[in-house]
């Protein structure tokens, strides 16, 4: 598939969820930029922002299997997972595949599950997919988990240790819309809901041959070597515990192809690697006790990295 095919495709996505998901442009294009990276995504925003609408709208557009798996304290792994049950009809235990072998799975409000149940998450997440008593089953492609949580609502969650947030490709904030975006929100939802309305505008396999494509980018020596420099520098800061990891660089790459070819390029640029270093490194930063008492942010730190970095002049070559 050629670039130009690729573009074509996320702007079909980006169109038909744009139908029922008012504004926030740019969270939408990063939201592709993810899935076509192959790479997961946290959405982190206080409730009633639309965060379950654009997961289904973007299931819907895509063609794809969807499932939604809603997280309490009590919920188990084999929940997740699947599990083998014993079927009194043939006298064996037969496997009951979980949610995760849906090609997108909607994970919402993560952090109320058990750590133990968000472990279940981690094999799946990582490597696409699920043991479950010694045997080994591959999820379809393509896979890609969206995970909600809550940030202003704590009592009853587990916060998501570091492991599990460094497996999300990027975190993405809606924020509330401005008034004249929610207007346009209460004029469309009035009469009908537009999801129900949705079709899709590609298939499975479109979006499994723009994954590969996007693998093809060039990304030049001088724009993987700024990569490198971005997530090195957040590790010697000196409000930082704990900063990007290789896996956060590798990522940064990863979306930054993704970015390049829906904007019709087959080649990376400085550009797409600022423009997707804030939503891919800030989660997975830890500051210091002594920055956070001082209200410092991990999107700061991200921001006077980028600032006190030199850039490399052209991505071509």
């Amino acid at each position: 598939m050629t670039s130009n095919g690729v573009a074509e495709i996320a702007n079909r996505l980006r169109d038909a969820i744009g139908r029922v998901v008012v504004g926030n442009r740019d969270g939408i294009g990063l939201l592709l930029c993810a899935l076509l990276a192959r790479r997961h995504i946290l959405l982190e925003d206080v409730p009633g922002t639309g965060k379950t609408t654009l997961v289904k709208s973007l299931a819907r557009a895509a063609g794809t299997s969807f499932a939604r798996l809603q997280c309490t304290p009590d919920l188990l792994p084999g929940d997740v997972t699947g599990f083998n049950a014993y079927d009194p009809q043939t006298g064996a235990f037969r496997f009951r595949p979980g949610p995760v072998f849906h090609q997108l799975l909607l994970v919402d409000e993560l952090n109320r599950a058990s750590p133990k149940t968000q472990a279940a998450l981690l094999e799946c997440m990582e490597e696409g997919q699920v043991t479950v008593d010694g045997v080994s089953r591959s999820l379809p492609r393509p896979f890609c988990v969206l995970a909600t949580q809550n940030p202003v609502e704590y009592e009853g969650t587990f916060p998501l240790p570091e492991a599990q947030l460094d497996r999300f490709g990027l975190r993405l904030h809606l924020g509330y819309p401005d008034a004249a975006t929610e207007r346009a929100l209460v004029d469309r939802f009035i009469a009908a809901d537009p999801l129900e309305e949705l079709t899709p505008v590609c298939t499975a396999a479109d979006l499994c041959g723009a994954q590969d494509a996007c693998r093809t980018v060039h990304v030049s020596a001088e724009v993987r070597d700024y990569a490198v420099r971005l997530c090195a520098a957040t590790r010697q800061q000196p409000e930082v515990l704990l900063g990007a990891s290789p896996r956060a660089t590798l990522t940064v790459v990863a979306l930054s192809q993704a970015r390049a070819i829906l904007a019709g390029r087959p080649f990376v640029l400085p550009d797409d690697v600022k423009a997707v270093a804030l939503a891919a490194l800030a989660h997975r930063i830890i500051l210091t006790p002594a920055a956070r008492w001082r209200d410092q942010t991990s999107a700061q730190v991200v921001g006077r990295v980028l600032r006190g970095l030199s850039v490399p002049a052209a991505g071509r070559a």
